[in-house]
């Protein structure tokens, strides 16, 4: 497998020399057997565990009658699907596509069609993060502010600005010219690093005072994995768009973009496409999925375990003292070291 990967395929990922043939529960195994524990899940994806049994029904049926149409027809999964979005994430429209990378791609064009329908043409300037990831596509990248990632695309996308997470650095870059500011409620690969309910509440102001659209990108944190289901909404924030994905197909490739009506009201036939978008199989999953956070109780599943989960970290940071911090919430953990960890 390796060796034909080696020859056939584009090496852009530095795999683990793990060959893995299936999974059962929180468990992967190799082709020899081997268990492993899954406390990647698919990096966020795997949201029932493997092999769900509910999960398998379902896309089993569902290939046995539809699997695509395209975007020039009707079919009965996607308004029901885009309803439960609406209804759980408090906003007013949904845009499918495939991925998370695809969401923020979504959010990125529509912010920008907002302020060209406003007719506010110096609206173009974009602030981001330190310590943010948002994506490998182009406006994805442009938005993440690792330059290892960044270096060898440049030139990127014009007028993106990355601030340090404090108050004072977002008043003082705020201005006319944005457009909008883009946020993961808690970062993932920046370290998960939740945003200071200060900070939260300053980017409230901040955004009513200026007209600035807030981009949630709650791609690895939104649906479930905190406790809640999307973390914007436990810091008291407002979007104007949210990017979904991961977890919401359980496995299944699906994402979206959540959009408020301030702008879909600004967007027109022909301005996004995507020809897999909310396709009958993704829709099938991610409402099954739903079912289960919702009505299934695997929110309150997430809040029980990732208390235990909480209390184990902190007991275990106060017998080490190489670590030195401890953040997260629910499901979502990350342990700070001063040390290399393979010592831990």
């Amino acid at each position: 497998v390796q060796r034909l990967e080696a020859s056939h395929v584009l090496q852009t990922y530095r795999r683990a020399p793990i060959v893995l043939t299936r999974g059962q529960g929180i468990f992967i195994y190799d082709e020899e057997g081997q268990q492993y524990t899954d406390l990647i899940s698919g990096i966020g994806v795997a949201s029932l565990g493997h092999s769900h049994p509910a999960l398998i029904a379902a896309i089993t049926d569902q290939a046995r009658t539809l699997l695509h149409t395209s975007n020039l027809f009707f079919h009965p999964l996607q308004g029901q699907l885009a309803r439960q979005l609406v209804d759980l994430s408090g906003l007013s429209r949904t845009f499918f596509c495939n991925s998370g990378g695809e969401a923020v791609e979504a959010c990125l064009k529509f912010a920008r069609r907002h302020w060209h329908t406003r007719g506010d043409a110096k609206r173009t300037e974009i602030i981001a993060l330190e310590h943010s990831f948002h994506g490998r596509t182009f406006g994805a990248l442009s938005t993440t502010s690792s330059e290892a990632y960044r270096a060898p695309f440049q030139p990127l996308l014009p007028g993106v600005q990355f601030i340090p997470v404090t108050v004072d650095a977002l008043r003082a870059v705020v201005s006319s010219s944005t457009q909008a500011i883009i946020v993961e409620p808690i970062q993932g690969e920046g370290g998960i690093r939740p945003l200071p309910r200060a900070f939260a509440q300053a980017l409230t102001e901040v955004c009513a005072s200026s007209e600035t659209l807030l981009i949630a990108d709650e791609v690895q944190c939104g649906l479930g994995r905190t406790g809640k289901p999307f973390y914007y909404q436990e810091l008291g924030l407002q979007p104007d768009l949210v990017a979904i994905g991961k977890a919401l197909g359980g496995g299944v490739p699906v994402g979206a973009a959540l959009i408020s009506e301030r702008i879909a009201s600004t967007v027109s036939y022909g301005d996004h496409g995507s020809t897999y978008g909310g396709n009958l199989l993704a829709c099938r999953a991610a409402l099954l999925f739903l079912d289960e956070l919702i009505n299934k109780g695997l929110l309150d599943h997430v809040a029980t375990i990732g208390a235990q989960v909480e209390q184990r970290l902190r007991a275990l940071a106060e017998r080490r003292t190489e670590i030195v911090d401890v953040r997260g919430q629910g499901l979502m953990w990350g342990l700070e070291v001063n040390t290399d960890v393979d010592a831990i």
